[in-house]
Parts: C-alpha cells; sequence; structure tokens
C-alpha cells in the first residue's frame, strides 16, 4: 500500500471519527444530513457486503469498520431519543432516491465488468461521487456552520482527494493501468467539493465562522 492511499483512509476514517465525536459528545446532529448518510451505508453495504476476495487484515477490519460507523450514524439520527430530535428535516430536503436509481442505471451500462459484484461495486463508486450532495445543500440552506460539521466534510473531501494522488502514482509506479471508472468519479466527487473548500479555507485564515453564501 502507497503512502497516498493510507493517508487517504485515515483522513476518510477520521472524518467520521469527527462526526460521531460530534454526536456523541454534543448529543447534536445538527447541520448533518441523514440523507447523505443513508447513502453512505448503501455505498458501503454495496461495496463491501461481499467478501470475495482476501487482501490484507488491514483491508478487512477497514470495511466492517466503514460499514460499522455509516449504520451507527444513522441510528443515531434516526433513533436516539436526544439526537434525532436535533435533526434538520426541514432544511435537509433533498431527494436523494433520485441520485440511487440513476447510479445504478449507470452501474448497469458501463460497468467494471459484468457480474453483480462488480456491477454492485461500480454502483457504490458511482453513488459515491453524489452523495455529499444533501449534506453541501444543507449547508448551504443552513449557512452559519460549526467548527465540527465543517471539519467532517473538508476531511471527507480531502480522503476523495488524497485517493486522487493515489492513483496517479498507481499508474506511474505500480502498474500504468487505466481506471476510467473510480478516476472520473473521483475527480466529479472532488468538484463537489470545491465551493466548499474555498470558503472553508478562507474562514480558517480569516479565523472566522465558516458561511457559505445562499
Amino acid at each position: 500500500m502507497n503512502l497516498f492511499r493510507l493517508v487517504g483512509d485515515m483522513t476518510h476514517l477520521l472524518s467520521i471519527v469527527v462526526l460521531l465525536l460530534k454526536i456523541r459528545t454534543t448529543k447534536s446532529c445538527a447541520g448533518i444530513s441523514l440523507k447523505t448518510q443513508e447513502l453512505y451505508v448503501l455505498v458501503f453495504l454495496s461495496r463491501y457486503l461481499f467478501f470475495t476476495r482476501y487482501i490484507s487484515l488491514y483491508n478487512s477490519i477497514m470495511k466492517l469498520v466503514f460499514i460499522g460507523t455509516s449504520i451507527a450514524i444513522v441510528w443515531y439520527m434516526r433513533y436516539h431519543k436526544v439526537v434525532k430530535q436535533t435533526y434538520n428535516q426541514d432544511e435537509d430536503t433533498f431527494k436523494h432516491y433520485f441520485l440511487i436509481l440513476p447510479s445504478f442505471v449507470l452501474a448497469l451500462l458501463i460497468p467494471h465488468a459484468f457480474n453483480s459484484v462488480e456491477i454492485l461495486w461500480t454502483f457504490s463508486i458511482y453513488l459515491e461521487a453524489v452523495a455529499i450532495l444533501p449534506q453541501l445543500v444543507l449547508l448551504q440552506r443552513s449557512r452559519n456552520i460549526d467548527n465540527l460539521t465543517g471539519n467532517y466534510v473538508f476531511l471527507l473531501g480531502a480522503y476523495r482527494a488524497l485517493y486522487i494522488l493515489n492513483w496517479v502514482y498507481r499508474f506511474y509506479v505500480e502498474d500504468h493501468k487505466v481506471r476510467w471508472i473510480p478516476w472520473l468519479s473521483g475527480l466529479a466527487q472532488t468538484a463537489l467539493y470545491a465551493d466548499f473548500f474555498y470558503y472553508y479555507i478562507k474562514s480558517w485564515k480569516n479565523r472566522e465562522l465558516l458561511k457559505l453564501p445562499a
């Protein structure tokens, strides 16, 4: 495993830790999109549910961690008697189910390979590329964003940006293999964060509360 992938995995894991820390310590999920979290549950289940090939102990543990933590976050937001009362349901109105069917159809039309496991893997890649949309829309509506929520979204975007560096490294150093599906999906996903990155870095430099334009 190269350094870019390891740092990317740790950044992804740290984003989840930050989110769980916010929910557990503040007993609040204000500013967090349940729609995005439900999409991530679907992403991780469709990508990791079938352990068809053992790669390493590290890989297997990370799969279980991502599945378990994503389900835990949704449970907190839906069923915890205190946390669920802080959910911004009136602002989290993005029709996230409209992202699922197009991602699945695209996976059927342009899969990595035409078998059930590879179609599910491709579906998870396409869905992950747009899963952050409900969260970004919610942040734009709420305008003022607390530090933990802002850090969570920034780390999530940084993880995807680091994976682009991982793909570049693998192409030039390892196998020179073109991976169009994850490359294009990853670039599209990273592009969605561009506006958020700008305002996040601007607020950090000015030591101000993160605000997104209407």
